[in-house]
């Protein structure tokens, strides 16, 4: 059992470790996505692209003021 033990707490101290290294590219990440969006990205292409879903990817761009997508088709960028 000790070695379950010290598995965990070894586990524990590498996901300390990088846990500012996740956080900043997470942040970085969403910083790239609303500058997507806002460059007129289409949201379904953006989602495509990053590992947010649909409903997170709105739910963020409508937090920080960015209007939906036009109805109707979309173009996607290449």
């Amino acid at each position: 059992m000790s070695d379950l033990r010290e598995d965990l707490s070894a586990a524990t101290r590498r996901y300390r470790r990088t846990e500012s290294a996740h956080e900043e590219a997470r942040q970085e990440l969403m910083a790239a996505v609303l500058a997507a969006l806002r460059g007129g990205v289409p949201p379904t292409e953006v989602e495509r692209l990053s590992p947010f879903t649909a409903a997170y990817i709105r739910r963020t761009a409508r937090a920080e003021g960015i209007p939906p997508a036009a109805p109707g088709p979309k173009r996607v960028s290449s």
